[in-house]
């Protein structure tokens, strides 16, 4: 288990200035990195799909959307809005993985076996705070709400789609009896497996910021 933790940590901190770079750089460097995410996500999503036509054709589908819905909320609304939403995700995956390993306790569900009713908890927790620390610092001038309350909310339900997010894609892998979606990423498993509540975060924060916060 240490071992595990020491790869996903070891993985995440290589992994996080090169994708900082990429988003911060935007235009055509934003537009090579999505695509290259597009590629491995969507292979993976084959293999994973095996010979499940209608599985690969919807999931190709919305990986394809997701991360068009990225190019579209960082080249509308910038930097900053974008990685407001990535950091809910990250964070309530840390949170999740933290609290759930800490406190443990109940189980949430059978199709995710290692989610406990604590890492929810602890998902939620984190990317609150968290959320509105990055918020205060460099967002709040460029929304048209400062009310902590509405900016919780706004960020609980991010976190809540990034859970769910998480659940939904550890439920085909379960169909398929997999435990990941590869493995080029040490400690995470596959590329998916690491942005699994992301592709369904951004489009869903891209609308919400869209129509109604701005």
């Amino acid at each position: 288990m240490k071992n595990e933790f020491e790869k996903r940590l070891l993985t995440s901190i290589l992994i996080m200035p090169i994708a900082l770079f990429f988003i911060i750089k935007g235009s055509f460097f934003f537009i090579f990195f999505i695509s290259a995410i597009s590629l491995i996500t969507i292979y993976e999503w084959f293999k994973l799909s095996k010979n499940l036509i209608i599985f690969k054709i919807i999931g190709t589908i919305f990986i394809i959307f997701s991360l068009y819905s990225a190019y579209l909320l960082r080249d509308d609304k910038g930097v900053y809005i974008f990685l407001f939403i990535i950091i809910i995700s990250i964070l309530t995956d840390v949170g999740g993985y933290t609290f759930g390993k800490i406190f443990k306790g109940p189980k949430l569900t059978k199709i995710s076996p290692k989610k406990t009713y604590s890492g929810v908890v602890g998902g939620f927790l984190l990317s609150i705070i968290g959320g509105n620390v990055y918020y205060y610092s460099f967002m709040e001038d460029l929304l048209n709400t400062n009310h902590y309350f509405l900016i919780s909310i706004f960020i609980f339900f991010i976190s809540l789609i990034s859970q769910l997010g998480d659940l939904i894609v550890s439920f085909f892998k379960r169909i398929v009896k997999t435990k990941d979606t590869g493995k080029i990423l040490p400690g995470h498993g596959g590329l998916l497996d690491r942005i699994d509540g992301m592709i369904f975060t951004i489009p869903s924060g891209y609308v919400i910021i869209k129509y109604f916060i701005f």
